[in-house]
């Protein structure tokens, strides 16, 4: 099994850069339930943490940036690893995200071991 990095994004120029309480109700009993899933399937490595708007950036001439981005125009909303074979599990996994019809963008990462 592979680690894999599922990085969840906002991105904050849509119309939907932030889910009304409404949707963060409707949306928080699926996705306990998603996590929930991925735990039992022992696939979860380090559980979700949620992430706030801001940020700072340092470019390449050591500029330190405030927000999220350099951009500032996508924000990260969590992160957390999971196991899988190989990508195509990994995404099917990550496909399952309930937050996505909220505007939620699902990044998947495979973990390169270290030398």
């Amino acid at each position: 099994m592979n680690e894999f990095l599922i990085a969840i994004h906002r991105d904050l120029t849509s119309q939907h850069q932030a889910p009304s309480p409404e949707q963060m109700k409707d949306a928080l009993k699926p996705y306990q339930e998603w996590i929930a899933g991925i735990a039992a399937e022992d696939r979860l490595v380090a559980p979700p943490k949620r992430w706030d708007l801001d940020g700072r950036v340092i470019s390449s001439a050591k500029k330190v940036h405030e927000g999220p981005y350099a951009e500032g125009t996508i924000s990260l909303g969590g992160l957390f690893l999971i196991k899988a074979k190989d990508y195509e599990e990994a995404v099917q996994i990550a496909k399952g995200c309930p937050i996505i019809k909220y505007g939620a963008i699902v990044e998947v990462r495979m973990a390169i071991p270290a030398a």
